[in-house]
Formats: structure tokens, C-alpha cells, sequence
């Protein structure tokens, strides 16, 4: 069961809906939906640029391995070079364009994480990372995680790597220029985002 806030000016009493509900269909004031988020701490929840209420699937074990070992490698380069922050996929960003959205691994340039207060920093903080991470699970459609990931280039996001595992590719994604798709094995470079950040991707097994 998903417990909403009332769907009015204030929060007040909560209503109790099925998951079969089409969330799709509910819109929610920022604050309504930052405490239907509180409210669920067990239900990952997102909105994209159009203000969808979406629940999204837990991932099965090859997933949340590649996802764990990909975030694994940009937190190892981080704590070497001190250039940032790195956040887990539990961090939900409030893009500036419009979105809720949860990469699986994002990661910020120091100053500009220091430019938040530490009220922005405590709730869904009001930024766009500079890199994210999206690895696409068995659930996910192409076409909609491809959305997401334009999104996050819409609203300031430099550089985007999509793990497919199904198709054994990266797509790359770089601000002013059409994503490209790289087959799998190859080389990634954090580029002038991430600098010195090299990951070896071998094949997902």
C-alpha cells in the first residue's frame, strides 16, 4: 500500500491507495510530494519533467552487483581526488527543469555542492549533478530510461553513462552533442567532468 498525502493545499489526513493506482495520474505539490516520499521510506519514488508520479521496481542480483561495483569505482577515483561528492541511488535531486529523479550513482563538483545550504543538502537537494550513472535493469524500457536520461541533460547534467547489459552497450551522453553507443568491451573517460577518471567495462556476464 502507498500512503498519499491529501491532494490539496495542506497536508492534512492521509489517504491509503492500492499500487495498482495509476500514479501516473496523481500530481503533487513539491511539498506533498516530498512528504509522500518521507512517508514511504521503502518505495522508491520519482517525477519526471511532466510531474508523473512514478514507483519504481526494485532490482533483481545481477543488477544491484553491477550497479554497486560501477558506483564502487567512481567513489574509489573520488576519495583519491577529493573533486566532490558521490551519492548512492537513495539520493532523489530536484532537477532544475522539472524531475524528481534517483541516478544510481551521481556525482557533483565540490563548490557546487558547497553552494547549498544545509537545508538543500538534508532534503532532495535543488541540483543537477555534473555526472550520473543509470544502469538498466530487466524492468526498464530502452525508450524510457533514454527520456530519463535526456532529461538530465536537459537540466544541466555534463556527462551520462546508460549501462544496457541486455544489448552488451553504453550510451554516452555529453552536453550539445547526440548520445553515443558504444559496444561492450570498451574504455570510458570521465573527460573534463571527471578528470583522470578511467573505468575498464567488460562485458556484463
Amino acid at each position: 500500500m502507498l500512503i498519499m498525502p491529501q491532494l490539496g493545499d495542506t497536508l492534512m489526513t492521509s489517504l491509503t491507495l492500492p499500487l495498482v493506482f495509476d500514479l501516473s495520474q496523481v500530481q503533487l505539490t513539491d511539498q506533498q510530494f516530498y512528504q509522500l516520499c518521507i512517508n514511504n521510506p521503502d518505495i522508491p519514488l520519482e517525477r519526471n519533467a511532466q510531474g508523473a508520479l512514478i514507483v519504481m521496481s526494485p532490482v533483481g542480483g545481477d543488477s544491484g552487483n553491477y550497479e554497486m561495483e560501477l558506483g564502487t569505482d567512481l567513489a574509489i577515483w573520488n576519495r583519491q581526488t577529493q573533486l566532490g561528492k558521490v551519492f548512492s541511488s537513495s539520493t532523489l535531486f530536484k532537477l532544475p527543469n522539472g524531475g524528481d529523479r534517483s541516478p544510481d550513482a551521481a556525482w557533483i563538483e565540490l563548490s557546487r555542492w558547497k553552494s547549498l545550504s544545509a537545508e538543500q543538502r538534508q532534503k532532495f537537494p535543488l541540483i543537477a549533478p555534473d555526472f550520473v550513472i543509470e544502469l538498466r535493469s530487466r524492468s526498464d524500457s530502452l525508450k524510457t530510461l533514454q527520456q530519463k536520461m535526456q532529461e538530465y541533460m536537459d537540466s544541466g547534467v555534463r556527462l551520462a553513462w546508460m549501462f544496457n547489459p541486455q544489448d552488451q552497450q553504453v550510451e554516452i551522453y555529453r552536453q550539445g552533442q547526440a548520445p553515443e553507443t558504444r559496444q561492450l568491451p570498451t574504455e570510458l573517460s570521465g573527460e573534463a567532468v571527471l578528470l583522470g577518471f578511467i573505468l575498464q567495462v567488460i562485458p556484463f556476464s
